[in-house]
């Protein structure tokens, strides 16, 4: 199987790297821009492997994807490559319009250049396999579970354009032939993780016995799914999931922001207790992130029903994988600290 994987020097698609090449044995063409949270050193474990190859690339580049599409030959693309921290997009939303709608329009068009040339075997295998967040259907109430049917809503500029970016694909399917398939995922969380987002943050503030940050009340839920299940949902989607689907991708494992931040802080306690007192006494409760969607919550019935996926990992067995790699991991993230992002608060609107 030869395949291309864009944004796979990002946490979720490294993952996926890791994966195609380490346990299937794929070939794999890596096309990454490496951006503030692309990291080739998350593909240490793979970089001398003769199936991996690394392209450098801006995705809206066209001309040099088409290139690379039409030389590699992939009998599949996992496009994961996107703009994704909310607090960012409040920031700087032209980074995500460009990244997520122009990208995506540019690898979709690509491909179907390439698609069109392929002979019929071929053309009936390919797959274009856009990855994306659940984020695009809005905000739940206490109750309720998003469905592949739920209508769109997104609230920031991360997840409107994501939104977009879906209806893009859809729109090749359904205007081309393109077959195209769709995942939706709930926060994905596990190694390699970008130390911007909730869980790394509190691991390696709570290690720098710095504060804790938790917006509003910490009383905004989300349905956590480890990196490492969610990558085996997108293989057997990609390989074996019916063109023109969307498939919902969760770990049935809700939980307020604060019990998050309260459970990691727990583990770090038994694991590396501190001489100055639990970790939980470094949490603080900040201004609330603006338009900060109340709650997510995945119905993965389908996924789970035609192919057969299941999440292995509970919340507490991700949460205890999690902060023992990142323990033992400090080549990885220290860096990062040390250069790229130090924890600073992000998200915060200049008028």
């Amino acid at each position: 199987m030869k395949v291309i994987i864009t944004g796979g020097a990002g946490f979720i698609g490294s993952a996926v790297v890791r994966y195609a090449v380490g346990q299937l044995g794929w070939h794999v063409l890596n096309i990454d821009s490496l951006t503030y949270a692309g990291n080739p050193a998350s593909l240490r474990d793979v970089a001398g492997n003769p199936n991996y190859h690394f392209l450098k690339a801006n995705i809206c580049d066209k001309p040099l994807i088409a290139n690379a599409i039409a030389g590699f030959e992939p009998d599949i693309i996992f496009h994961l490559a996107a703009e994704s921290h909310v607090d960012r997009s409040l920031e700087q939303p032209d980074e995500f319009i460009q990244t997520n709608l122009v990208g995506t329009y540019s690898m979709l068009d690509a491909a179907r250049r390439y698609w069109a040339t392929l002979d019929a075997a071929r053309k009936s295998r390919f797959r274009f396999h856009h990855v994306s967040t659940d984020e695009v259907y809005g905000s739940l109430g206490g109750t309720g579970f998003f469905t592949e049917e739920t209508p769109y809503d997104p609230r920031s500029p991360y997840s409107a354009s994501k939104a977009g970016s879906d209806h893009l694909a859809k729109a090749w399917y359904y205007s081309y032939g393109l077959p195209v398939i769709i995942t939706n995922c709930s926060n994905n969380y596990g190694p390699y993780h970008f130390p911007e987002k909730l869980i790394p943050l509190t691991i390696l503030n709570a290690l720098d016995r710095k504060p804790l940050p938790v917006y509003g009340k910490g009383e905004n839920i989300r349905d956590w799914l480890y990196v490492d299940d969610h990558v085996r949902a997108i293989i057997l989607a990609a390989t074996q999931g019916i063109p023109g689907r969307t498939y919902n991708i969760g770990g049935r494992n809700e939980r307020r922001n604060i019990e998050a931040v309260q459970m990691i802080c727990g583990v770090l306690d038994t694991l590396r207790p501190s001489p100055e007192g639990s970790y939980s006494q470094l949490i603080t409760f900040v201004e609330d992130r603006p338009g900060h969607d109340l709650r997510y919550a995945i119905d993965a019935g389908r996924i789970e029903a035609e192919l057969g996926w299941r999440a292995e990992e509970t919340f507490e067995s991700g949460i205890a994988k999690t902060v023992q790699w990142y323990l033992d991991n400090s080549w990885w993230w220290k860096p990062i600290r040390e250069g790229k992002y130090a924890g600073e608060r992000l998200g915060i609107i200049q008028q």
